[in-house]
């Protein structure tokens, strides 16, 4: 599989939906398999709170390969041999594009609180700028999990005629009550850790030993990632026999799980990132714009496959099957699909039990 990561510099401004504008700005994005003579063979892949442009394949030196590497590639369900498969990394991450942690231009000073709020909108805008330069005008399919799947449902409802068919994972019509509040956990946890220094920390130094603030906020994520039945199967109620039962500070291994990703996470993640990521997610409402989400719904011309998982606490089941309702209700059924997959994995069942979904993706991509 060929793989190409490069990087797109702008000097046009893009106008925010805060009103502010961002310029110049800056998309990091990779590609995947080979762009056919007439620009026809696309298909767009967009990442979720944590993931990055690196979808799939390794690179010299990688310990593991990209986010969907078991759906990307070579003769794979998101075949690149057939496809020209592209990621762009959003506006306001930290692994290339144009984020809190870039510099104003034309001077060497850091945006960081000074960064404008963004919303998924934006996100797409910004996208939509790439693929114009890049002479993409057209897609087989927008396809996303998570934030990701809100970025797909984006398109359809803001660039009807972009793609083919939306496919949507994990993700909602709009972000409910529930996960705003755990995102406000993470999010509290970050802003009164002092070291955060009112998002003037040293860099070097959390990327050395992470951020303690970001590491239990990453905590509160990742249980809301998980489901009472995968921490049953995965760690019952198993102690480190390294440690005594009564021992204050002994810890269960679902603790200690918790412990080594979540401070690991934070001396790779940038905290202001983490921030302003959250904040476009809680913003995320399909209908704001609009006079309602049968009005904003019924722009869509596309075809719509939606996927959502049993378990997933963030985003229920139920929120994914309203958009279908919706659809209905306003006679455009016939665009709409909706597939629960019986998983006990919880949210995170849309990166890991590729297996139970891939056939629904593929047959949404040979229709």
């Amino acid at each position: 599989m060929k793989i190409e990561t490069k990087v797109e510099k702008f000097t046009t401004p893009l106008y925010l939906e805060s009103g502010r504008i961002l310029e110049p700005y800056e998309l990091k994005y990779e590609t995947y398999g080979e762009l056919n003579e007439d620009k026809s063979n696309v298909i767009v892949v967009c990442h979720a709170l944590t993931g990055s442009h690196h979808a799939a394949g390794t690179y010299e030196g990688d310990r593991k390969a990209g986010w969907w590497d078991d759906l990307i590639g070579d003769h794979k369900t998101i075949d690149t041999t057939k496809y020209f498969v592209i990621c762009v990394n959003v506006i306001g991450s930290c692994f290339g594009s144009t984020g809190p942690t870039s510099k104003i231009y034309p001077t060497e000073k850091e945006y960081r609180l000074k960064f404008p709020v963004i919303t998924i909108s934006d996100m797409v805008r910004a996208q939509i700028a790439l693929f114009d330069r890049l002479g993409i005008h057209r897609a087989e399919a927008v396809i996303g999990g998570s934030m990701g799947g809100m970025q797909a449902l984006c398109y359809a409802i803001e660039y009807p005629r972009f793609a083919k068919r939306h496919i949507i994972l994990a993700s909602t019509y709009a972000t409910q009550p529930w996960t705003i509040a755990f995102n406000k956990v993470a999010r509290e946890a970050i802003i009164r850790d002092p070291h955060f220094q009112n998002g003037e920390y040293d860099k070097e130094k959390i990327a050395e030993k992470g951020l303690s603030g970001l590491s239990v906020g990453r905590m509160s994520g990742h249980i809301s990632y998980l489901s009472p039945d995968s921490m049953i199967t995965k760690f019952g109620r198993d102690y480190d026999p390294r440690d005594g039962l009564y021992d204050l500070f002994g810890k269960f291994q679902v603790e200690k799980y918790l412990d080594y990703n979540s401070n690991n996470f934070s001396k790779w993640f940038d905290p202001l990132s983490y921030l302003y990521i959250t904040k476009a997610i809680n913003i995320f409402d399909a209908s704001r714009n609009y006079d309602s989400l049968e009005d904003s719904l019924s722009r869509i011309k596309s075809k719509i496959t939606l996927i959502s998982f049993k378990s997933d606490l963030l985003f229920l089941p139920r929120e994914m099957k309203h958009i279908e309702e919706t659809m209905k209700k306003i006679k455009k059924g016939e665009l709409v699909s909706y597939f629960e997959v019986d998983s006990d994995y919880g949210h995170d069942a849309f990166l890991v039990e590729i297996p139970k979904f891939e056939k629904i993706i593929m047959r949404a991509l040979e229709e």
